[in-house]
């Protein structure tokens, strides 16, 4: 297996990403887990252009597993053995690249912070309301639930991702109260 020092393999990046442009779909999130011997990659893919509704299904997953299994075995010094995951990021898609949050303005987002991100707190949600700078000074604004902004550096946030609210989406469960 490559090494990876602390994070996701380039190779294993590259190989997946050049699979998925091909077949139509981004990389959302490539994830390793296991152990040496038997790594887990973890691929979760989407359509650049999706929307609610019109996203990725079981059989493009399917699709998008044999063309990336065959590309990492035809590399031979790269992987021996693996086991390969391929899922849509579902409701609440991780939020990596700046195109991931600039695509989310506007919605609600829960954000953990490497260190306390407002009020003590590591980890908060807020609705995003747009990503400013680049490279090293890139900032998230945000609006907190009391209607105030906050603006923090993007290097600051461990992980991020979309809050899907059941109860505003129709599909929550609704329980008669019993009197």
């Amino acid at each position: 297996m490559a090494k990876k020092s602390g994070r996701v393999d380039e190779e294993l990046t590259r190989i997946t990403e050049v699979v998925l442009d091909r077949l139509g779909f981004e990389l959302v999130d490539l994830e390793t887990a296991g152990h040496r011997a038997r790594p887990i990659l973890r691929l979760r893919i989407d359509r650049p252009d999706s929307e609610p509704g019109r996203g990725v299904t079981v059989g493009d997953c399917a699709r998008v597993s044999r063309e990336v299994e065959a590309a990492l075995d035809a590399r031979e010094d790269l992987l021996s053995s693996y086991i390969l995951e391929v899922s849509s990021p579902g409701v609440e898609r991780p939020l990596r690249k700046r195109r991931d949050f600039e695509h989310s303005i506007g919605r609600r987002i829960r954000l953990q912070g490497f260190e306390p991100l407002a009020q003590g707190a590591r980890r908060i949600e807020a609705v995003l309301l747009g990503v400013e700078g680049s490279g090293s000074s890139e900032r998230l604004r945000l609006q907190m639930a009391d209607g105030s902004e906050l603006e923090l550096p993007r290097s600051a946030v461990a992980r991020a991702n979309l809050v899907f609210d059941w109860n505003e989406s129709g599909l929550g469960v609704s329980r008669e109260r019993e009197t």
